[in-house]
């Protein structure tokens, strides 16, 4: 790989950072191991082709284009959250991961029922992903901080939010979160 495919994969996996929170490649890792597919079965579950999944992986392609395999993924991430804390069994898992397949997608935010957890109130990382999911489909980050910084003068607080939520780390957003709760 050149100096150009060098910089042209390390500016796609910040632009994935920015998206989606982590670059593509560690997010699919994770949901590999934590539901135990391969990639071409992860491609499969997404509605993506196999080459496109590896070309997000590896930063040769920076954004998901589709917004139903965008929902699509935030549903896997919750599905993993679910089998790693024993409320979802394995075949519980496997039965889920073929109704997500099906899904077409739809509305940015997913429905209540989509985004609970067994005491069915809605997780403070899930509500998080949600908001950052919504404005990440608005604006590309780099228009999202444009716009705090326009802000910023005179909206301190809203400039913080649209940085956090719309181009920062899930991490950080879960804590801007928390700190704003009564």
């Amino acid at each position: 790989m050149d100096a150009a495919q060098q910089e042209a994969t390390a500016r796609a996996r910040e632009l994935q950072r920015n998206w989606y929170g982590e670059p593509l490649g560690a997010l699919f890792r994770k949901l590999i191991d934590d539901l135990g597919l391969n990639q071409a079965r992860l491609a499969a579950v997404l509605g993506l082709s196999a080459p496109m999944l590896s070309q997000l992986m590896s930063g040769q392609r920076a954004k998901i284009g589709n917004p139903a395999v965008v929902q699509r993924v935030q549903q896997l991430q919750d599905l993993a959250a679910q089998v790693a804390d024993g409320s979802v069994s394995a075949a519980e898992a496997i039965e889920r991961m073929e109704e997500i397949k099906k899904s077409q997608g739809g509305s940015v935010l997913s429905n209540t029922t989509q985004t609970t957890s067994n005491s069915g109130a809605p997780t403070v990382k899930r509500v998080v992903r949600e908001i950052q999911s919504l404005l990440r489909s608005v604006a590309a980050a780099g228009d999202i901080i444009e716009a705090a910084d326009s802000l910023a003068p005179t909206h301190p607080e809203l400039a913080e939010f649209l940085r956090v939520y719309g181009a920062g780390r899930t991490s950080d957003a879960v804590a801007h979160y928390q700190s704003h709760q009564s």
